[in-house]
């Protein structure tokens, strides 16, 4: 798993991306109630916002770490926001990206750095 700056996570398996919002971020948000996932077939660039979230607190954008296209939405949060708060690394991600350029993964940082950023904050 490797991590942005904006606190996504992205989890590479073959050439497709699965994309989500770390822990942190999710501690951050408080409760979400919406959830706005790109639909299959989008292209997105890294860095584009490919989706929305909403808690009570705020609204975010949810930036993508890598280049490629869409090839799944999780259509679940629609109906199951709350799923972001219960399991944002496992069943709360957001997008499946194939990837056009692996090498842009190589740019994010891995566990051990993502969590040296989060004690400097």
């Amino acid at each position: 798993m490797h991590f942005t700056k904006d606190h996504e996570w992205v989890r590479l398996e073959g050439d497709v991306a699965t994309v989500g919002i770390t822990q942190y971020a999710a501690d951050q948000l408080g409760d979400v109630v919406f959830v706005e996932t790109p639909d299959a077939g989008k292209a997105v660039g890294k860095g584009d916002s490919f989706a929305v979230v909403e808690s009570v607190k705020a609204a975010s954008d949810v930036y993508s770490p890598v280049s490629g296209e869409v090839v799944e939405g999780n259509a679940a949060l629609a109906d199951q926001p709350a799923i972001v708060n219960e399991d944002p690394t496992g069943n709360g991600w957001f997008a499946r990206i194939k990837v056009a350029d692996k090498s842009e993964i190589a740019g994010l940082m891995d566990q051990a750095a993502y969590d040296a950023y989060l004690a400097s904050l």
